[in-house]
């Protein structure tokens, strides 16, 4: 896997050109190697519209993207941050593009020019980590929805990243595939990914280094994901947010003083704090 990459945006705006008003609007925000970042907001805040940027899908309409310092608008640049950076997409069929698990997996690494033998093992890893070894040989069609979505995430994983962007990434997925992703993205985490993700569900935040705000464009708040958390669950709700059960059940024990109250909202952290 690749070392974390760093991401930056300096005063980035970006507007559609059929809108009257910019998606981003003077965005600033620097993030660091190997770091987790959950981007939440409501819709339309520009969440992302600021992926699509990171990855250089879009480059900045006004203002400064950063990947690794390689400026996003700098065309000679885009293939180094492709390179750098992949993207998981909400719906997994938006990134399929082979009939077969395997040779949908080699894809990236194809288009990096990459020799056959590099090729294969870099498919024989991803689809190793991401429990899909086995299907390798399966048609992508005969797969359920959670096999795809990792299959999406084998194929983003076979660039060898230093960044992987996951744009709700795990809306779609039942509680247990939903469950296996997040591992799978805690396992990337673990070798030195950073990754930057968009969620509306609160706990997949849970294990992030930070938690990012966006309304209107802007970066509103800043800060650990145990901080936001700690908020009310009223105003929480007021931001069509709604606080996880294991946060709910940590505040309860803190209000009880069983528990110190920064307790990380963790089963195993409360658990070791109950019993000490």
């Amino acid at each position: 896997m690749g070392i974390g990459t760093t991401l930056s945006l300096e005063g980035a705006e970006f507007r559609y050109p059929a809108s009257d008003r910019s998606t981003l609007r003077g965005a600033e925000l620097e993030i660091r190697a190997g770091e987790w970042v959950a981007i939440l907001g409501p819709n339309g805040s520009g969440k992302s519209t600021l992926l699509k940027l990171f990855n250089a899908l879009l480059a900045p309409t006004q203002g400064i993207c950063f990947v690794d310092g390689l400026d996003t608008r700098d065309e000679a640049n885009v293939e180094k941050i492709r390179a750098r950076v992949a993207m998981v997409f909400q719906n997994p069929e938006d990134q399929i593009v082979a009939a077969v698990v395997e040779e949908d997996t080699a894809f990236g690494p194809e288009n990096l020019g990459l020799k056959s033998e590099e090729i294969r093992a870099r498919v024989k890893e991803a689809l190793t980590a991401t429990g899909l070894w086995e299907l390798r040989k399966r048609q992508v069609s005969s797969l359920s929805g959670g096999q795809k979505q990792r299959l999406a995430l084998a194929g983003a994983l076979a660039v060898q990243p230093g960044c992987l962007l996951l744009d709700e990434a795990m809306s779609m997925l039942d509680p247990q595939a939903r469950s296996e992703f997040m591992r799978l993205i805690e396992n990337a985490r673990a070798r030195g990914l950073t990754i930057v993700e968009v969620t509306h569900r609160l706990d997949e935040i849970i294990g992030a280094d930070r938690v990012v705000l966006l309304e209107e464009g802007r970066v509103a708040w800043s800060g650990g994901s145990d901080e936001f958390l700690s908020q009310s669950s009223e105003k929480l709700r007021a931001m069509n947010l709604r606080k996880p059960k294991i946060s709910v059940l940590r505040d309860e024990l803190a209000a009880r003083g069983l528990i110190p109250p920064a307790t990380r909202a963790e089963v195993s952290c409360i658990k070791d704090a109950l019993c000490r």
